[in-house]
């Protein structure tokens, strides 16, 4: 006797998830998600108002989008991911719905319920999707891990109180630590 097939979910069951509901759609299996934690909401507000302003500043063309915003990472079927913070530097990406296509720049924020997911699942992800820059921050550990997929290194970890060039925006530092007041 044949063993069941496990369900393939699709972009349809995705958009059509119950009103309140979050998940993300990753090679066909749905990953519910659990409402974040207060620090997790005070980075990345900090995150986004420090990315945009510095776009803002320099007149740049670059998008900085939080979650919940789609990302159709393969442009296909199967793959939908939420960043906490997504920048897109091409329009061309941008639909109604979110993003089409890799992001230039993803923030994860980790919360205890994802850290499986965002430094194991979507690092690959991110990786093979053609993401520039990755950056995982960890508030439990206080450290951020960046991968600079434009330089094929390896990830470089920093603690929160060491400042992190952005390597899509050079010009640009952050050091976590600041941003909370630490």
């Amino acid at each position: 006797m044949p063993l069941p097939k496990e369900r393939i979910y699709t972009a349809e069951d995705y958009w059509n998830l119950p009103e309140g509901e979050r998940a993300e759609l990753i090679d066909g299996k749905l990953y519910a998600m659990a409402p974040p934690m207060r620090i997790h909401q005070k980075i990345s507000g900090k995150l986004y108002n420090t990315i945009s302003n510095y776009i803002d500043s320099k007149k740049g063309s670059c998008e900085v989008y939080t979650a919940p915003f789609a990302v159709n990472l393969h442009a296909d079927d199967t793959t939908y991911v939420e960043p906490d913070i997504a920048v897109i530097c091409d329009k061309n990406k941008l639909t109604e719905r979110g993003c089409t296509g890799a992001p230039d720049m993803v923030f994860e924020i980790v919360s205890p319920s994802s850290r499986r997911m965002d430094y194991n699942i979507k690092q690959g992800l991110y990786a093979e999707a053609g993401v520039r820059e990755y950056w995982i921050v960890d508030p439990a550990k206080k450290r951020t891990t960046v991968y600079y997929y434009d330089d094929d290194a390896a990830p470089i970890i920093y603690t929160f109180d060491m400042p992190i060039t952005v390597g899509i925006f050079p010009e640009l530092s952050i050091t976590i630590a600041n941003l909370l007041n630490e």
